[in-house]
């Protein structure tokens, strides 16, 4: 089991001019909390259980999520009264199972690969591993030194550091026996205590990632995240043929039929940079000619959703429809139903801000009348050549696709 603690304690002080009336992790960030968006990358990352370690208006933090969040366990660690960070993560230990377990500030969004950080911390051995990032100023947030190898062998408080450097990024994975020899209950500083206070004696290692990073902390931090996610667009993807080999005259019935195009886990991990949420919509009336259940086509999606995230790919939601063409539904691609749900389950989804790419007619219309911008990809570019109207970009695969994206040759919105 893969599990994260999430930090959601804080009152918020320097925000509160902004946001009064909830904990500071459930600051709106559109139509929904701040806390909502690292849960969300945290479930694409694969996760399957987190301890939200709550304090101040835990009530608010609690009716809102609930003990599900879209499929991934959620438990409490609540604090009645102020345990510092350090206590916090102690209190928080107790509602998790495994050795090693990421920690994660609730008012800091650093999209790193959690994969990556979890395979870092094994190789190196430590019983910690802190996440870095490079900044332009490091006066905020104080600075981080490191050695030979990665090791980490200094801080610099904050005022104390000054113009480009280091920051420790507010993300930990550590081993359970760190904090061992604290109680429960105990209030201490993790920063302080334990970074500060043992790395002479420990072998604490850096992990330096250059993803996007912010810290809601402030008024204008908060307000540059809130325009990033209203200007970040939609991605619509249909299955058979854009993601995985398509089965010519039938359909991918069972997980061992399904097979991933070459090049797509890469794409996925390349395109969550630039897009949330992502989509797939997908029709699939094998189900109502009885060649298949939903539980049949539930397997294949676990397994494309397992190999996906195993890249650091995402995928937020899945559509389909089982109805036959002959029923006219509305649901049914190129009748725009599935988008229509999309954009009621995820309200900030602007249609005119999103892209639909597909490998058909059936795709095109169906963007096109929902009113995104459409790619064509794969083996068939007689169809751009057929509906011109319909297709605003052609790339011989998602990957170059993606490529392009990272490239700014479609949307730049990251």
């Amino acid at each position: 089991m893969r599990e994260a603690i999430i930090l959601a304690g804080g009152f918020g002080t320097r925000l509160r001019e902004v946001v009064s009336d909830v904990p500071k992790p459930m600051a709106p960030i559109g139509h929904r909390p701040f806390l909502a968006i690292l849960l969300d990358y945290l479930k694409g990352s694969g996760f399957d259980h987190v301890v939200l370690a709550t304090g101040y208006m835990h009530e608010v933090v609690a009716n809102h999520f609930g003990d599900n969040y879209e499929g991934l366990a959620l438990s409490y660690a609540r604090e009645t009264t102020p345990l510092g960070t350090g206590g916090a993560i102690v209190n928080a230990m107790q509602h998790c199972t495994e050795e090693n377990v990421t920690v994660l500030n609730g008012d800091t969004l650093f999209e790193i690969d959690y994969r990556k950080l979890e395979a870092f911390h094994a190789s190196h051995g430590g019983p910690l591993s802190v996440v870095l990032r490079e900044v332009e100023d490091t006066a905020r947030y104080g600075s981080v030194a490191t050695g030979v190898g990665g090791r980490i062998i200094g801080f610099a408080e904050k005022d104390a550091a000054h113009g480009a450097g280091t920051i420790n990024g507010g993300i930990y994975r550590l081993q359970r026996t760190l904090l061992a020899d604290r109680k429960v209950g105990e209030a201490f500083s993790f920063e302080k205590e334990i970074l500060q206070g043992r790395y002479r004696e420990e072998a604490f290692y850096a992990y330096p990632s250059a993803a996007y990073f912010i810290d809601i902390g402030v008024p204008d931090d908060y307000y540059r995240l809130v325009k990033r996610m209203e200007e970040r667009w939609a991605l619509f993807l249909d299955r058979d043929g854009v993601l995985n080999v398509r089965i010519d005259g039938d359909y991918v019935r069972r997980p061992e039929q399904f097979e991933l195009l070459p090049g797509v886990p890469e794409a996925l991990a390349l395109l969550v940079r630039y897009f949330y949420p992502i989509i797939i919509v997908t029709n699939q009336q094998g189900i109502d000619k009885g060649l298949m259940t939903e539980q049949d086509l539930a397997d294949v999606h676990a397994k494309l959703l397992n190999e996906v995230e195993r890249k650091g790919g995402r995928i937020d939601r899945i559509y389909f429809c089982p109805e036959l063409a002959s029923s006219n539904s509305q649901f049914r691609k190129p009748n725009i139903g599935m988008a229509l749900k999309a954009r009621k389950d995820f309200p900030d989804i602007r249609l005119k801000h999103s892209i639909m790419v597909g490998d058909s007619m059936t795709d095109l219309l169906f963007g096109r009348r929902a009113g995104m911008q459409t790619v064509l990809v794969g083996d068939r570019p007689e169809i751009a050549k057929e509906y011109p109207h319909l297709t605003d970009y052609r790339y011989d695969s998602l990957l170059d696709f993606a490529l392009a994206v990272a490239n700014k040759e479609v949307v730049s919105n990251g």
